[in-house]
């Protein structure tokens, strides 16, 4: 029998790659603010933390929150449409629910976000529950989502594992006693990862049935 019956999913970068939609909507916050911004970043730092830290370290603390709420305007209308699915991860998450698994999203996005992006890709049917922030912040560190996951939904932490792209997804697993599978497919590297103390690496989305394996 399998070690596990429970898997977590991050969004961004690992079931979507969501750069287009947040980067564009990054620099609109910018150009609201009236904040010059170096045309050479790419701003795929941002992609993975809670974003208002990123909007900390763009325009500072006291501009935080106006900067995200510049953010979300466009983001909510636009931004999270601008956005695709990785090539297999469909079919990967039918084999694990055709086999048993319960499968959830742990997202640091706000959670009115996440579940249009993962209905509009038809990956509903294959979650019990996406989970994510409160616009206010509340639930904003991975390792708070998690945490929301297991109390919400009666998950052994023991019998789950998080998959995810960067460092917030292996560190919050780590803090709820979960094993973490880092993707390397997405915004976070071997070295991030490893630091962050993931168990297993996985190289593409059609090698996470292979890599979940292991922990049999």
């Amino acid at each position: 029998m399998a070690s596990f019956d429970t898997v977590l999913f991050d969004l961004d970068g690992t079931l979507t790659d969501p750069k287009v939609g947040i980067t564009t909507s990054i620099r609109y916050a910018l150009d609201q603010l009236g904040v010059a911004h170096d045309p050479a970043d790419d701003f795929i730092w941002c992609i993975g933390p809670p974003i208002q830290r990123s909007f900390e370290r763009l325009v500072g603390a006291a501009k935080a929150a106006e900067g995200v709420s510049h953010y979300r305007a466009r983001y909510g209308a636009t931004g999270l449409f601008e956005n695709e699915l990785f090539a297999g991860i469909d079919a990967t998450l039918a084999a694990l629910k055709a086999n048993g698994i319960r499968l959830f999203v742990a997202t640091s996005k706000a959670h009115v976000f996440a579940r249009p992006i993962v209905a509009h890709f038809g990956l509903d049917p294959f979650f019990i529950s996406v989970e994510g922030a409160e616009l206010d912040g509340t639930r904003s560190d991975k390792a708070e989502v998690i945490a929301h996951v297991l109390a919400s939904h009666d998950v052994d932490p023991a019998r789950a594992i998080m998959i995810g792209d960067r460092e917030h997804d292996i560190i919050g697993a780590r803090k709820n006693g979960l094993r973490s599978i880092g993707v390397l497919y997405g915004y976070g590297d071997t070295a991030e990862l490893r630091a962050a103390g993931a168990d297993e690496l996985c190289p593409t989305p059609g090698d996470i049935l292979a890599t979940l394996a292991r922990f049999a």
